[in-house]
This record gives structure tokens, C-alpha cells and sequence, in this order.
């Protein structure tokens, strides 16, 4: 399975619902709460010349109409994934958006 799919099925595990999407276009109508993940970039790491370990980066967005205790917990949920850290949270159209980065 590629990777990409299984850091989605992680992602629908830990939210509850299949309310993940990634890189949806403009005319997707999205329901909330949910999960919009981006590639973002690529890590690389060499060592004598050759590519020792590769990993892609995503930048991953929940977005809640509110911040209610669950929000909260999902949140440290993502947040204990490994390569997975906290950016910012900021409040847009009346939404709640909490951007984390995850490198897989």
C-alpha cells in the first residue's frame, strides 16, 4: 500500500469518520469536523553519497466549528504521532483550523 493511503487510514482512524480529505479541489463542499492534508515537501538524508533515509512531508489541517474537549484530545492524538508536531491555530470563516506537520 502506498504510503500516502496509509497515513490516510490513520488519519480516518483517529478522527472517527472518512471525513479526511486530501488535496481536495475547490468545489469539494467539505463537513466538519475534518482532516485537509497537503504534500508539502520532501526530507532527505545522505550519508556516504547515497540516500540513507527519504520521508514526505504533509501539512495537515483540522478543521472544527468549535474546540470542544474531543477537539482537544484529537488534536494531542496527531500530535503523538511520530514526526508529527503542532504549528499554529487560528480562526477563519468562523472555523477553528489547527495546522500540525507530519513528515511519512
Amino acid at each position: 500500500m502506498e504510503r500516502r493511503h496509509e497515513l490516510n487510514e490513520i488519519l480516518v482512524g483517529l478522527l472517527g469518520t472518512r471525513q479526511v480529505y486530501h488535496q481536495p479541489p475547490p468545489n469539494v463542499k467539505m463537513k466538519y469536523p475534518c482532516i485537509v492534508y497537503n504534500r508539502d515537501s520532501t526530507y532527505r538524508e545522505r550519508a556516504d553519497n547515497m540516500l540513507y533515509a527519504k520521508r514526505a512531508r504533509y501539512q495537515l489541517t483540522y478543521i472544527s466549528p468549535s474546540l470542544k474537549a474531543e477537539d482537544t484530545e484529537l488534536i494531542e492524538a496527531l500530535e503523538e504521532l511520530q514526526y508529527c508536531t503542532f504549528d499554529r491555530q487560528m480562526i477563519v470563516d468562523s472555523l477553528y483550523h489547527t495546522h500540525l506537520t507530519i513528515y511519512y
